[in-house]
């Protein structure tokens, strides 16, 4: 069940990010405690970047003036929210992320030439990944839903990028800061590293298959898979047992 489900979270998450979204809810109904479900989770999920970020550079998407700036502001993110993960606001963070998830997908809906094209930046690089680059990291360290669909967002609206050097762009930002916080889990020995690497085997051939799917397909599958997921993550959020609004579902319902 699990491998299957890293095979399918790989796939979507090569295309528009959420993989997480399958394979964290995966990991706990399996009776993984919280804590190492998503340090768990983040070994399989690097599997999976790292397959999609490798296609695309094969393919000669990604460029080298890119790679080490977004790179390294993404990894240094990635390892200081994992660090102060036991510090994080959590609730401001549960009740925040599924209205920003909603949000884009409306956004995406109503802009449905999003990405066709390069556009002007609004900001230089430099400054995208001090703010963006690092800024994003640090959730993907910390909470991670929705991470590689900010990302994503993020190099579209403010760089300028259309939607394929986005995605492949993403790919290589997401990997990063999910190996930042990959390695802090695995000093903390959170990992259950047999169970990760069979699904990291999985989550590389899904996300191979994604990014091939993405090259040949292009922006006409991302953005409906970009509103699903982004949508399907909000909902998975806000109907949490643990979420204010689960509870409150729950209660209505008697």
């Amino acid at each position: 069940m699990l491998v299957g489900a890293a095979f399918v979270a790989g796939f979507v998450d090569a295309i528009a990010g959420g993989g997480g979204l399958i394979t964290v809810p995966a990991l706990l109904l399996a009776g993984v405690p919280p804590v190492s479900a998503i340090a768990t989770n983040k070994l399989q999920g690097t599997f999976g970047v790292a397959s999609s970020t490798l296609t695309f550079w094969r393919a000669g998407r990604l460029e080298p003036a890119l790679v080490l700036p977004l790179f390294g502001a993404s990894f240094i993110g990635g390892v200081i929210g994992a660090l102060i993960a036991h510090l994080a606001p959590s609730a401001v963070l549960r009740m925040a992320i599924p209205v920003i998830l909603i949000a884009i997908a409306l956004y995406v809906l109503a802009s449905p030439k999003l990405g066709d094209q390069d556009a002007k930046p609004r900001m230089g690089i430099l400054a995208f990944t001090l703010s963006f680059g690092l800024g994003i990291g640090i959730y993907d360290g910390l909470f991670g839903p929705g991470a590689g669909t900010f990302y994503l967002i993020g190099l579209i609206l403010v760089c300028g990028l259309g939607m394929i050097r986005a995605i492949a762009h993403t790919k290589l930002m997401n990997f990063a800061s999910n190996l930042g916080a990959l390695i802090f889990f695995a000093l903390a020995g959170h990992i259950l590293v047999p169970l990760g690497l069979a699904m990291g085997a999985a989550a590389a051939a899904g996300a191979w298959l994604g990014a091939r799917t993405t090259l040949r397909f292009g922006g006409t599958l991302v953005r409906p898979l970009v509103v699903v997921v982004s949508i399907a993550m909000a909902l998975r959020l806000l109907l949490d047992p643990t979420h204010p609004v689960g509870i409150w579902v729950r209660t209505w319902l008697g």
